[in-house]
């Protein structure tokens, strides 16, 4: 589309939503109306959802909220219908798109594409708890690793939870550290699932990128249903989706055209044989996906005061990502098996489950919940179209098992709370409990023949031309993670904690609410307090301030001090991208420790808020909250480390002395700052329709304050090596835009329905290399999302849409590039949204 015409769009629907949010019919009817406001992007109303009005909990502990802005922290509340509806992004991506303080990055860079951490308010996802019905999600077993994320942490994977049950999601956008635990830091994500006993809901989509190489359609198709448990209000809800994502990538033909036979001076024959080469040097973009999810939530009183529950998610998925070219000139090919070389595929295979079981009531006036939780995650990593060069022609192309990572979460908790008449306002409420959990990390080794050293050297009559004939082949298979047994991890942690949390209106307008948490790590993280101070102050009816101060904690994750990998992709040096067989060091290992690691230290941090609600009319209302958050010690991987030490500590610990090393570590101190605002109206137009507006705004700033020496015992480092990267500093500080716009418009007319949404990222930094010549800026971006939905009978509902209809992608730094791959991930740099441009859809929904 051109720019006249998307100026045109833009435009139209811009002043649409202005006359219609002020002129003073619409002002007067507003007022009059009394609807509340559900969320900061928009969605249909929750009454007409089947599953009752929005009733918040997240936050604060014994109270339900039947209006965000009555909370006295900031909290956005999503439905179900909203993750499920945009279009061809997963669960976690869905996220970032209706909410401007989650971002992520899309990482290309083969097997680390499958898991894309979100970040919140500038903090990597460490630091955001993810809750499923009020209760712990338990954790992947993959490590963050790649463009936007090198903590190390195994983050919760959002795509995995089962999108067909969700009934809302709240996000609890202020620390929270003192009332969940640790890792709440920037916010809560609390998934609430689908609880009515009747119903049936399905609905399939199918769609296809704009265009692309590899294959661009996917589709989707999923359905719940209700049921009565006994005739007291008990329900059992299930769901079930099954989706396919082709495997797609837009990269740029590569420049360097030595394909075949020597690399600087080709033969004749060479020459013609690279002529018919196609360019095709990287297949990096978006994994294939296969997968299906199984859910089910119940509750059954089982007296007037006592009910039982439990809920459970299963997902089974499986992603095949493609890779950089091997070319068939490279020391990692043979004309045997490859003789126009290849493209890695690294697969990835994995199962997950959790299972949660409690029981509620209410005793004395003590509302009383006490749960357990188990959850699983297990990755297994295998290869094809790929091998070790080290083996020789004659050595495999595909490796069945290359490593497996696990992790599994046991919870328990016990939590009461009950309102207490003090003679105020308004009763104290008073929560306390405590909470057990086993942590428990494991990666088992793979097969020898993807990290061994075969040690073969190249002999005449294994490529064109022979351009390597006496040189060592490249060792490890290629584009892979692979596990030795010397970096098995098979690691565990008990956490006990107790909290009090207290609630109090010295005034009717007047709320105070304050946290304490004391956590005890069986490890050598040890014992923390916490803290957190909140207050909300009405000074009108419809006008309040809001403020909290708390201290956190977050002990190193049991990946950070237990995984080790040999990584065999590329890397930039000097920047100059080259081939890459880097070994992540275990921190406590004999390596890392020759090279100056120490003990890691736990994070600590500390928050502050402060903002304003207004109630314009019960119908619109204004948000804005600004926030700081000071983080120390924060754990980060180093950068690749080469040198006279380093070569020797590799050597003294069985490897060959070529490889790069990395281990995580206490690295720095940083400081965010940023304020979130929320603007929502709705109006009822009666013959016009129903409309609803919103437009949410975010700002954040992360600052290094504190950069960690490099130890002593590194020594000097190889020309284009240091200890910790501007990459690294970059990925950290400007690699996210600093500001970020979500405005959406509902409009409903039975029996149609439009929504369109319009998300501003703006501009950030790319941070390359070492080399401040080859920072770039990249410019703000506008990605527009239209949905038309027609009710064609009672039960059925047709719907067409487009995600990012103008096919906008991220400014292009050719000159950045890889000549020998022509990688897009290299040209786009860390693009905040994904860069595979428009997608169209259609999706066919049946209820009843």
């Amino acid at each position: 589309m051109n720019t006249n015409r998307k100026f045109i769009v833009l435009a139209s629907v811009a002043l649409g939503a202005l006359g219609m949010a002020s002129g003073a019919r619409a002002a007067e009817a507003l007022a009059e109306a009394g609807a509340e406001a559900v969320a900061p992007a928009v969605a249909a109303d929750a009454a007409e959802t089947g599953d009752g009005a929005p009733i918040v909990v997240t936050g604060l502990r014994g109270v339900e909220l039947r209006s965000i802005t009555k909370s006295p922290a900031p909290i956005d509340v999503l439905t179900g219908d909203q993750v499920t509806s945009i279009g061809r992004a997963e669960f976690g991506e869905a996220l970032t798109k209706l909410l401007p303080s989650f971002n992520f990055v899309t990482n290309q860079a083969g097997v680390t594409s499958i898991l894309r951490p979100v970040t919140n308010r500038g903090l990597g996802p460490a630091y955001t708890l993810v809750l499923v019905n009020g209760k712990r999600r338990h954790n992947g077993a993959t490590i963050a690793a790649g463009s936007g994320d090198n903590s190390g942490v195994n983050p919760v994977d959002f795509d995995l939870i089962p999108s067909s049950l969700v009934n809302s999601i709240e996000v609890l956008k202020d620390s929270a550290a003192a009332q969940y635990g640790s890792d709440a830091v920037a916010g809560v994500v609390n998934v609430k699932l689908r609880d009515s006993d009747h119903g049936f809901n399905s609905n399939f989509t199918w769609g296809s990128l704009y265009g692309g190489s590899g294959s661009l359609p996917s589709w989707k198709a999923q359905a719940d249903a209700g049921f009565k448990l006994g005739n007291d209000g008990g329900f059992l809800h299930i769901s079930g989706d099954v989706r396919h994502r082709g495997q797609a990538w837009w990269n740029f033909p590569a420049t360097n055209p030595n394909f075949y036979g020597s690399t600087t001076k080709p033969s004749a024959a060479a020459q013609a044989k690279n002529a018919t080469w196609n360019r095709d040097g990287a297949h990096n973009g978006d994994p294939k996906i296969n997968a299906f999810n199984l859910a089910y939530n119940a509750r059954l009183p089982i007296s007037d005061t006592t009910s039982i529950y439990s809920f459970g998610t299963f997902g089974h998925r499986e992603s095949a990502a493609g890779n950089n070219v091997r070319r068939a000139n490279s020391r990692a090919s043979f004309d045997v098996l490859f003789p126009n070389g290849y493209h890695p595929v690294n697969n990835i295979a994995e199962n997950d489950w959790q299972v949660v079981a409690g029981a509620d009531g209410d005793v004395g006036g003590w509302k009383w919940d006490l749960s357990t939780s188990y959850g699983r995650h297990r990755a297994h990593h295998s290869s094809e179209l790929t091998l070790n060069p080290s083996l020789g022609p004659t050595g495999p192309t595909h490796f069945d098992n290359l490593a497996t990572y696990i992790f599994d979460q046991w919870t328990t908790n016990a939590d009461l709370t009950k309102g207490i008449e003090v003679g105020l306002a308004k009763p104290l409420q008073v929560s306390i409990g405590a909470e057990v959990r086993r942590d428990h990390f494991k990666t088992l080794a793979g097969d020898p023949d993807g990290y061994r050293n075969g040690g073969y050297v190249y002999k005449a009559g294994d490529q064109f031309d022979d351009p390597n004939v006496g040189q060592l082949a490249l060792v490890g298979a290629q584009s892979s993670f692979t596990i030795r047994p010397s970096e098995q991890a098979d690691i565990s942690r008990t956490v006990v904690a107790g909290y009090l949390d207290l609630g109090i209106y010295p005034l009717e307008r007047w709320y105070i609410g304050a946290a304490g948490r004391l956590e005890h790590y069986s490890d050598a993280a040890g014992t923390t307090v916490g803290g957190k101070f909140n207050t909300r102050f009405e000074i009108t009816d419809r006008f309040a301030l809001r403020g909290t101060v708390g201290t956190g904690f977050r002990a190193p994750s049991l990946s950070q001090i237990g995984y080790a990998q040999t990584d065999n992709r590329t890397a930039i040096v000097g920047g100059v991208i080259v081939p890459s067989l880097s070994v992540l060091a275990l921190n406590t290992s004999p390596l890392a420790r020759a090279l100056g690691a120490s003990d890691l230290k736990p994070e600590k941090s500390v928050n502050f808020g402060f903002g304003g609600v207004w109630e314009i009319t019960p119908a619109i209302s204004l948000t804005v909250d600004a926030y700081q958050v000071t983080v120390k010690n924060r754990i980060i991987r180093t950068s690749n480390l080469a040198g006279a030490n380093v070569t020797a500590a590799l050597k003294a610990n069985g490897y060959t002395g070529t490889e790069f090393v990395t281990f995580f570590t206490n690295a720095l101190d940083t400081r965010s700052r940023g304020v979130d605002a929320v603007f929502q109206a709705g109006h009822d137009f009666g013959n016009l329709g129903k409309v609803n507006l919103s437009a949410s705004f975010n700002y954040n700033e992360t600052k290094i304050q504190k950069l960690a020496a490099p130890p002593a015992p590194l020594g000097t480092l190889s020309t284009g090596f240091v200890f910790f990267g501007r990459d690294r500093q970059g990925e950290l500080s400007v690699g996210n835009p600093k500001t970020k716009a979500v405005i959406a418009a509902n409009w409903k007319l039975a029996p149609v329905e439009l929504n369109v949404q319009t998300t501003r990222y703006g501009k950030l930094t790319y941070w390359r290399s070492q080399l401040t010549s080859q920072d770039r800026v990249y410019g703000a971006k506008w990605i527009t999302d239209v949905e038309l939905s027609v009710d064609v009978t009672r039960f059925a509902r047709l719907s067409v849409g487009a995600s990012n209809v103008f096919n906008v992608r991220p400014d292009a730094y050719p000159e950045l590039g890889d000549p020998n791959t022509g990688s897009s991930g290299f040209v786009y740099g860390p693009s905040p949204f994904a860069p595979s441009g428009g997608y169209y859809y259609g999706r066919i929904g049946v209820t009843f």
